[in-house]
């Protein structure tokens, strides 16, 4: 099973890179021990992402939609995620991401924006055809101290209802 990690934010390395990375290992640890995954830090891919022909991007584009299980990540901006993830995203078509199974992440200051995971980054991967068996993880800024026990919280919902909708 092949896991991707897409992390939308400006900084590379970011807090929110870490938690998406944390995700991924939380899930690989329960659903594919052994399995490499794909890390894909947009930061680093900034300059190319409204180049449409970029192959390194399509390539990547590419990888992620051929994942079984991906997480998207994004801190909150203005109460939703980034345009830097919108960005990548954008680069698939209708159903691009079909048959995928798909992890919305996002990362914010303080409770009030906890939604925007479910509202905002939740009904795009639905809209490109994933499927989004669980909530998504928000981590706020005080539970960056103690990311494994905020991961571990949620991956005790999350990853029996993710591993019912693995192919």
């Amino acid at each position: 099973m092949r896991i991707a990690v897409v992390t939308g934010n400006p900084k590379p390395a970011s807090r929110t890179h870490s938690v998406a990375l944390a995700t991924a290992d939380a899930l690989a640890a329960a659903l594919a021990p052994d399995e490499p995954h794909l890390v894909i830090d947009l930061a680093e891919h900034a300059s190319a992402l409204f180049d449409w022909s970029d192959p390194e991007l399509s390539r990547l584009t590419a990888e992620v939609a051929a994942a079984d299980l991906a997480v998207f990540a994004s801190p909150t901006y203005k109460a939703s995620y980034t345009g830097m993830l919108k960005a990548f995203l954008d680069r698939y078509g209708n159903n691009g991401l079909a048959g995928s199974v798909a992890v919305p992440v996002m990362t914010g200051g303080w409770p009030g924006h906890m939604l925007a995971v479910e509202v905002h980054l939740r009904p795009v991967l639905v809209e490109l055809g994933a499927t989004v068996p669980a909530r998504g993880l928000y981590v706020t800024e005080p539970e960056f101290a103690a990311l494994d026990t905020a991961v571990a919280g949620w991956a005790d919902r999350a990853i029996p209802l993710i591993r019912r909708a693995l192919p």
